[in-house]
């Protein structure tokens, strides 16, 4: 009888040990998806930076006299780029958050920018500019992409966090592992558009 009691605790220790090493990886394999889904948002997010001069100087020939909302893209853009965004802005909801704060800001600004060029037809026409806002609405196309990648790996990441086995071994070989911080709409992202007709 100790034998048989013996031999089950032996094959349920080894049946932890062997779900515990089975994930063992997962905690450092899904903290670097993380980092390269991140990687591809801040990647959009300077390629759009990187077309917003080219687009304001098209929009400028055209309509010189808009220069408030001229001067609102490029200080919005500024403060995007001000920001050092690197891997560990993603532990700190604070800074993650201002981060975004200023894209919601830069996204605003372009939509404004948007609503000065539908009153300017010949701009609209101008295929320099068609061009710049072709590549702008496929730069937005994919920053969407990028961040539903980036949500996708984050809650792969916070689920192996938070269930078992993937706790155990975080709170035993990983301990500094915290949970991510997702993207959250900021209320200019919330707001319902106003048309005027």
């Amino acid at each position: 009888m100790k034998n048989i009691i013996l031999g089950a605790i032996g094959v349920v220790v080894l049946l932890v040990v062997i779900m515990i090493a089975s994930h063992i990886n997962n905690v450092p394999k899904l903290d670097e998806g993380v980092k390269a889904a991140w990687g591809q948002v801040d990647n959009q997010y300077k390629r759009r930076a990187d077309l917003i001069p080219n687009l304001v100087a098209t929009v400028k020939g055209y309509a010189s006299h808009e220069k408030e909302v001229l001067t609102e893209v490029t200080e919005a853009r500024a403060k995007v780029g001000q920001m050092n965004v690197s891997s560990d802005m993603l532990n700190d909801p604070n800074t993650l958050a201002q981060f975004e704060a200023n894209q919601g800001a830069l996204s605003s600004a372009l939509s404004r920018l948007m609503v000065v060029v539908e009153r300017y037809p010949e701009l609209k026409a101008d295929k320099n500019f068609q061009a710049l806002q072709s590549q702008l609405e496929g730069t937005e196309n994919r920053i969407a992409v990028a961040r539903k990648d980036y949500i996708a790996a984050v809650k792969k990441y916070n689920i192996e966090l938070r269930t078992v086995p993937g706790r155990w071994v975080a709170a035993i070989f990983y301990p500094e592992a915290e949970i991510k911080e997702s993207f959250k709409a900021t209320p200019q992202e919330q707001a319902t558009p106003k048309v005027e007709f």
